[in-house]
């Protein structure tokens, strides 16, 4: 890990009712198995083995909360939970288990830290890539990555819409920051927002949460989002979620689901900063309003008939723009 990389803290630390901001981040990697991953987390944190299944393992670490350890295999970790439940042969279980860790990810999936304290989960990636984690380049199959769960500030439209159309600025521009693999570019995990959608942020001004709804369930009715909105739409109004995408895996929740970075854990110089600190960009800038309105502007002025707007000229400006303001 790259010990000169720190956690860039965003303007707003504080939800509106005062209490600290959380995010949670999800780790996906290969190499290890779920025991070697838990062993690796304690030796870094601490902490005690809650419960576990072949599928899966919950480890409690005092002042932090509980860790998932689990194989991303829905279908096996149904088996598991199962096959615990009702106390039958778990030996075919444990055989499908090993046999998943050569293809399927580990999933660590993390409890949510204070926004102004995630320098506590570094000895934690440390371990891991010294236990022998791999990341998204030692992968030709699946599409590993780290997610972020950052809590919105408050629920109100103008909130929401402010880091909405910050990320729609640079949804672009973040594809080359985080230098996005292309296994996990052609996947369908991490689809961008259409450029239609794009250009519908950006001609509105000051929208109804009920336009916001309608925009983002028109085009956008999909987990399979590099920023999904659809856990905050579901905590506000779930039914109308549900009326639209009733999938079982949207979880209500007032954070921001991001799941653009790469995981690359085993390269040295690679930590959770890197992909947080690129978030970080659309923090800062959903914070200003008169700089977000020049920029959807812009984006609408370069809109030309038939072709669109030129994605590379797009990421080109908005790289030299940032670098301008001091954001990269």
């Amino acid at each position: 890990m790259n010990p000169q990389v720190k956690f860039k803290v965003p303007p707003v630390t504080a939800k509106d009712d005062g209490s600290p901001r959380m995010v949670g981040f999800e780790l996906e990697f290969s190499g290890l198995t779920l025991d070697q991953t838990v062993d690796a987390i304690q030796s870094s944190l601490g902490g005690k083995l809650q419960a576990e299944n072949a599928a899966e393992r919950v480890l409690y670490v005092e002042s932090l909360g509980e860790f998932n350890v689990e194989l991303d295999w829905d279908y096996l970790k149904r088996k598991a939970a199962a096959t615990k439940k009702h106390e039958g042969d778990t030996e075919w279980i444990d055989q499908l288990s090993k046999a998943a860790a050569l293809l399927v990810p580990v999933e660590v999936v993390c409890p949510p830290i204070p926004i102004t304290n995630l320098e506590v989960l570094d000895p934690m990636v440390t371990a891991l890539r010294g236990t022998g984690a791999e990341g998204t380049q030692e992968s030709f199959l699946a599409a590993y990555g780290v997610h972020i769960n950052a809590e919105i500030p408050s629920l109100d439209s103008a909130t929401l819409f402010s880091y909405l159309r910050a990320f729609v600025i640079l949804q672009w521009w973040l594809v080359k920051a985080h230098e996005v693999n292309i296994t996990r570019k052609i996947s369908p995990y991490i689809d961008l927002y259409p450029e239609v959608y794009l250009k519908r942020v950006m001609s509105r001004s000051k929208p109804t949460m009920n336009e916001l709804f309608s925009d983002y369930l028109e085009h956008n009715a999909s987990r399979n989002r590099a920023l999904d909105l659809l856990p905050i739409l579901s905590e506000i109004d779930e039914k109308r979620v549900r009326r639209v995408l009733d999938d079982p895996k949207i979880k209500a929740r007032p954070a921001f689901h991001y799941r653009m970075p790469n995981c690359n854990i085993e390269h040295q110089d690679w930590s959770l900063a890197l992909s947080w600190n690129n978030w970080w960009v659309v923090e800062e800038l959903s914070h200003r309003p008169d700089e977000l309105d020049e920029l959807s502007a812009a984006f609408l002025e370069a809109d030309q008939p038939i072709i669109g707007i030129s994605r590379n000229e797009w990421v080109e400006f908005i790289d030299q723009w940032l670098r301008n303001h001091g954001l990269v």
